[in-house]
């Protein structure tokens, strides 16, 4: 054993620990009993095949059994078929894949896909390798480019005095090429690479093989089969260091690409079953033990889980015959023990004997803060998170030992049922392994995460030994041992720890004990009505004794002889040791739910919170501990004051990971509170916690939540404010972080203050003119400066299309239970640049507690490129977007058709954050809002005192540019004057940013605009008309539909019928110059464009279209109708030269075939080139009389004209704001042709990878 230079030995059992759950001393009687022949599905980010500890078990076998992402996030897209033509297929990318020789593919066919690295790339992992590409490939090769162009302009400067307009057009084309470059680093943004994929069926096996060269060169690629049949993975490259595996489904036509998508996933495994033979003191818990790596972190939403990962990935534990689940995931719920992912898991639990194991959560340290599943879930084993003193060493370098805590951030139960919420603890820290990505080979983590992990390989131990000795065990008995057996700490609160930290030697020793009972594999079910224990906590429950109707149920394992069931006749004794609670001394249970009375009564309870426990003995085998317990909690608070609404606490003295709980009854009319923190200790700074969290039916803890985590300075102070619901219990916790050294001492006051607003929220309509609202202080003297900012505007949409139908062979749950799906299908135009979040209102917040299985939405711009995607929690999934057109698909799951088709209309909606809030002017009088006078100012208002406010509408110019009736705007109402009064009456970014509310809400509701009126404010008088004959009318009315047909005609028959009969008729001329100018046969009609658009130029009087735009002012009294003609005419004009412009430029062009940007292989008319090359540039000086080159209607032109003179620099410019204009896939196409003819390949190879990103061949795949 290595020692240090003191003489100590180095603390290795300290950094994956195993000796304060007794493992260590387990595997020292039976090391044999490592996890042998258990298997451990592993849901989280994914594991990495080849991280150290993640190769064999200890008896030799593959330590990961499979590899799946059940997320969908890693999906491909491979239904299109392609055949090979010269030993090599075109890829979707656009490049040239040569297929190896010694490939076996029969049929000949590949299927073909694509996918950008960075979609599956784990987000450090791409923040790493973007850095490392724009260091290696960007920066290098455009720091030259921008040197050579500099360089040029500076000698073309010195080298010219004077200007000619040529040489001015050169310098132009210099100093475009430096700005162009500077605008390409500014706008500089990383692609990522992109890999073509390719499958095929060999004759015996589907194989894929992805483009990692990203070059075409498939002979330096790997071809893998799915994981399960060989345990084949490869890797991206030595840079990425990213290991990959794949699965192939559906025939071939999809292809999965399995990524780890966080060091999370494989962190777990480490600790649960790593296995090192050379350095045994790194193994994991159950280092025998094999692992079912699935992944359910979602790489598109950041490794958020989501029910259709969950779900796939409790049918492939149930297929497999996994032993053990860890989940070291979670997130709160609104509802224990509901929603469908629930359902599924209890049934994996119940029905097939999967032990699941679940971490608690890492929200404490109030009370009822666990998490779901973890504990809220009955069927599932929580874990809290435990540190000893040897962890504190090793894993964290503290100066000194403290005693075994909990850490201060472990989720702290009761569940809002009235379970316990914590089952176990266990060490909540480990330097374990993590993916080779990360470029290291261990890493510190913390967390309940690293808790249930730590658990599920002590669990995973004890079955392996009962396996080895063919000793029968269910969930129910495992769960019960574990309970039994765990050691409590006294220091440490029943919430917090729950049972006690997991003991595995105890634990298997009492199975070993018990195995013979009747009850060893029996499972009971207690209810409470619709809860799962007795939970008193406000103060309507405080006010007398309450009796409590207990069910209690045996629940046999699934497959039990029914001879069990009849047989079955328990004689219990019931105990409990509280004084407060009394219940009946026995009870014979058979196979039937058997009622009992419990009743509590609170009298005489000093405040805080108190727990006890019913438990069942059986009078049979007394020494086996209680075969159920019935979890009761009693939480009093404390009344204030009214003469002062405070509490008041000095010298408070703290040790470290010392937590003071104080349950106070909120005053009713309550709105806020205020907390003052002042250290009276001068010799060292602490941290502290200061954690508050009321609880109403129906709502998650975080919905009412606030927390701070501070650094409290010597002698220093902290003030913060948070709302408060009145007449509700609410828990204020101060706590001293676990691992601040020294002891100190502290004041803390927390006051209430309430100014309440009438009504609730504030719903104003823009037609009603005036909204008002009351103001009232309830508990003493407020300063009141009432205040509405609008920061949203919302938009409803409602689904174009609704497709239900079945998914495939990974969504079908056990007896053959089919999952559907529903595709919704919206779309929306963003007026402007903004930031955006879409939503689905009524799925939002559910996860867990869903009756849907999954949601999910993703959003695509025009060209079906994806933008980004989200689910149940809108606010962590806003997307900045550009002006455009968007889609949006959201997919929802059920195993009902008939659910889902409930759905087809439902709405959706994106709301669009104001760049500038808007804020509404408030008054205190009607007659002020009526007449715009006075504004509101702040005033102070005497407890009791109501005041009345009135807000009036928006002007319609301040309304968003396309927000319209249909939509709202919405914000908040901010009451109090005070700096802590507006902080506490803002929407607060809970943890984790999940449930961001406004305190006060504003909807604002929108009506249409009022009519416009046609030149400007005054109605034109109508002067009376030379009455038309009917016939002229008609004869009109033919031309003009004539020529509307006339695009659509590929003819020239009713333009050689019209002319004749209206030969000065300008939108005649200008739609047969429209007619010729198309895309079709365009190339072969150059010279007739040119003469049509000569022949539009000559019918336009440009002298007096010269002299009118000259006009500063029009008196005349027709000058609207003057105005329309001339804007008409400048447009022809300004259309017909640019089109006579591009025709002669794409003429010069076809000289030039090499520089073929927009080059045609069709002939056309010969011409002297050099009469061609005149013409062209009188148009180009002429057009520049009318417009500027950067008008969008003469962008095109401009372009050309820079191409045909080689200036590509500013052809660029050009082309790029063409992209900018119409971001169609030629345009970018033109840009990359520009790039490359400049030498700028940095540039080209960035854009290039673009392309397929920016236009995929269809929508990603759910």
């Amino acid at each position: 054993m290595a020692s240090c230079s003191n003489g100590e030995p180095y603390p290795f059992h300290g950094l994956l620990p195993k000796k304060e759950t007794g493992a260590t001393s387990f595997l020292a009687r039976y090391p044999e009993y490592d996890g042998r022949g258990i298997l451990i599905g592993i849901l989280d980010t994914g594991v990495d095949p080849g991280a150290p500890g993640m190769q064999i078990t200890s008896d030799g076998k593959p330590k990961i059994v499979d590899i799946i992402d059940t997320t969908g996030s890693g999906d491909v897209l491979t239904s299109a078929v392609v055949e090979t033509k010269d030993g090599a297929v075109l890829g979707l990318s656009g490049r040239t894949l040569k297929i190896p020789m010694d490939w076996t593919n029969p049929s000949g066919k590949y299927h073909i896909g694509i996918k950008n690295g960075y979609d599956f790339y784990p987000k450090a992992l791409k923040e790493r390798i973007q850095k490392e590409r724009k260091e290696k490939l960007w920066d290098p090769a455009h720091r030259a480019a921008v040197a050579d162009a500099c360089r040029k302009l500076e000698e073309f400067d010195s080298t010219h005095t004077t200007l000619s307009q040529a040489d001015k057009l050169l310098k132009e084309e210099y100093q475009t090429q430096v700005d162009l470059l500077a605008a390409l680093e500014k706008k500089y943004s990383d692609p990522g690479p992109v890999y073509d994929c390719l499958v095929w069926h060999d004759g015996e096996t589907w194989r894929a093989c992805i483009d990692t060269t990203e070059s075409g060169e498939l002979a330096n690629c790997n071809v893998l089969r799915s994981f399960k049949e060989a345990r084949e993975f490869a890797s991206l490259g030595t840079s990425e260091m990213l290991n990959y595996s794949i699965n192939i489904y559906d025939d071939g036509n999809l292809l999965c690409i399995v990524t780890s998508g966080g060091a999370h996933g494989t962190h777990v495994a480490s600790i649960a079953a790593g296995f090192f033979p050379e350095e045994p003191e790194r193994n994991g818990v159950a280092p025998g033990a094999q692992i079912l790596a699935l992944k359910i972190g979602d790489t598109r939403l950041n490794t958020m889980e989501t029910g259709t990962g969950l779900i796939r990935a409790m049918i492939e534990a149930v297929k497999y015959n996994c032993d053990l689940v860890n989940y070291s995931y979670g997130e709160v719920t609104h509802c224990p023990n509901s929603g469908r992912i629930c359902e599924v898991i209890n049934e994996a639990v119940w029905k097939h004997n999967i032990i699941f194991v679940s971490s608690a959560g890492n929200n404490g340290p109030c009370l009822s803060t666990v998490g779901c599943p973890g504990g809220t879930t009955s069927g599932v084993i929580g874990v809290g998170a435990y540190v000893s003193p040897d962890m504190m060493v090793a894993e964290y370098s503290l100066r000194e030992k403290l005693p075994a805590n909990q850490y201060t951030w472990s989720s702290r139960g009761p569940s809002t049922d009235g379970s316990l919420g914590v089952s176990i603890s266990a060490p909540g820290g480990a330097i374990a392994s993590v993916p080779n990505w990360t470029l290291r080979g261990t890493q510190l983590m913390n967390g309940t995460s690293m808790s249930s992990p730590n658990a599920c390989g002590g669990i995973a131990l004890v079955l392996s030994g009962l396996k080895a000795n063919e000793i029968r065990y269910t969930v129910h008995s495992v769960r019960r041992a574990l309970e039994n057996t765990a050691v409590k700490a006294d220091n440490i609160e029943v919430f917090a720890q729950g049972h006690g930290v997991i003991q595995v030697d105890k634990a298997y020793d009492y199975l070993i004990q018990n195995a013979s009972l009747q009850t060893n594999n029996l499972g009971f079910t207690i209810t409470v009505g619709n809860n799962h224990g007795i939970y008193l906590r406000e103060p309507v429950q405080l006010a007398a004794s309450s009796d409590f109707g207990v069910g209690i149920e045996p629940f046999f394992p699934e497959n039990s002889d029914n001879s069990e069931r009849i047989q079955l006749q328990l004689h219990l004794a019931l105990t409990c040791s509280a004084s407060w609670v009394q219940c009946p001394s026995h009870l014979e249970l058979m196979n039937q739910c058997r009622h009992i009375n419990v009743r509590v009564d609170p009298h005489g309870l000093r405040e805080g919170v108190h727990y006890a426990e019913v438990c069942a003995y059986d009078i049979t085998a007394h020494n086996a501990g209680p075969l159920f317990r019935i979890p009761i909690t009693v939480v009093v608070p404390v009344r204030l004051n009214e003469a002062d609404f405070e509490l008041q606490y000095n010298q408070v003295h703290f040790k470290p990971g010392h937590i003071r709980r104080h349950f106070i009854e909120v005053p009713q009319g309550a709105t806020w509170a205020e907390v003052t923190v002042l250290a009276r200790s001068s010799e060292a700074s602490s941290k502290f916690v200061l954690h508050a969290v009321q609880l109403i039916r129906q709502k998650a803890y975080r919905s009412h939540e606030f927390y701070k985590f501070s650094s409290l300075q010597e002698k220093g102070s902290l003030t913060e404010a948070f709302p408060v619901l009145a007449g509700s219990t609410l828990e204020f916790c101060i706590a001293r972080w676990w691992a601040s050294l020294s002891d100190v001492d502290v004041d803390y006051r927390i006051s209430f203050h309430g100014v309440i607003c009438s009504p609730t929220s504030l719903q104003i309509h823009a037609s009603e003119g005036v909204t008002r609202f009351d103001i009232r202080s309830t508990l003493r003297f407020e300063d009141v400066s009432p205040s509405i900012n609008l920061k949203t505007w919302i938009q409803t949409l409602r689904p174009l299309s609704a497709k239900p139908r079945p998914l495939g062979s990974r969504d079908v749950l056990p007896n053959n239970r089919q999952l559907y799906e529903m595709v919704l299908t919206y779309s929306f135009h963003q007026p402007k640049s903004g930031e955006v979040t879409p939503s689905c209102p009524l799925l939002c917040e559910l996860l867990y507690d869903s009756e849907f299985d999954s949601q999910l939405w993703m959003l695509f711009d025009q060209n079906k490129r994806l933008m980004g995607s989200g689910d149940a929690y809108p606010h962590q999934y806003s997307l900045k977007l550009e002006k455009g057109d968007y889609t949006v698909r959201l997919q929802v799951r059920h195993d009902q058709m008939t659910e889902l088709e409930r759905l087809k209309d439902l709405p959706f909606i994106i709301s669009h954050r104001l760049s500038n809030g808007l804020s509404l002017d408030i008054y205190e009088t009607h007659s002020n809002a009526l007449l715009g006078k006075k504004k509101a100012n702040s005033l102070t208002l005497p407890p009791n005192c109501t005041q009345p406010f009135f807000v009036t509408s928006l002007a319609d110019d301040k309304i968003p540019k396309g927000a319209g009736p249909g939509c709202y705007l919405s914000g908040t109402l901010i009451l109090s004057k005070t700096e802590l009064g507006k902080k506490a009456g803002q929407a607060a970014a809970k943890r984790q940013g999940k449930f961001k509310k406004d305190i006060i809400s504003v909807h604002y509701h929108l009506i249409p605009p009022p009519a416009k009126l046609k030149n400007g404010n005054k109605e034109k008088e109508k002067e009376p008309e030379k009455e038309k004959d009917v016939k002229e009318e008609f004869a009109e009315a033919m031309r003009d539909l004539k020529i509307q047909w006339m695009t659509k005609l590929d003819s020239s028959y009713l333009f050689d019928e019209l002319k004749d009969t209206f030969p000065n008729h300008l939108p005649l001329y200008t739609t047969r110059l429209h007619q010729l100018d198309t895309e079709k046969e365009r190339m072969k009609r150059l010279d007739e464009i040119v003469a049509a658009a000569d022949t539009v130029i000559q019918h336009i009087d440009q002298t007096s279209l010269a002299v009118y735009l000259a006009m500063k002012t029009d008196p005349r009294p027709d000058a609207a109708t003057v105005k329309v003609e001339m804007d008409k005419q400048k447009s022809s004009l300004i259309d017909a030269l640019c089109r006579k412009g591009c025709a002669l430029a794409d003429k010069l062009l076809q000289l030039q075939p090499q520089e073929g940007a927009v080059s045609s292989t069709e002939t056309v008319p010969e011409d002297n080139p050099e009469s061609c090359f005149n013409i062209l540039t009188d148009v180009f000086w002429e057009i520049q009389k009318w417009a500027e080159l950067s008008d969008n209607k003469v962008l095109l032109f401009a372009y050309k004209h820079a191409l045909v003179n080689k200036m590509y620099g500013r052809a660029l410019k050009f082309a790029t704001k063409l992209v900018e204009d119409k971001p169609v896939k030629e345009n970018w196409k033109n840009c990359l042709q520009l790039l490359k003819l400049l030498g700028w390949s940095h540039c080209a190879s960035f854009t290039e990878n673009w392309l397929p990103v920016m236009y995929p061949p269809d929508y990603t795949v759910f």
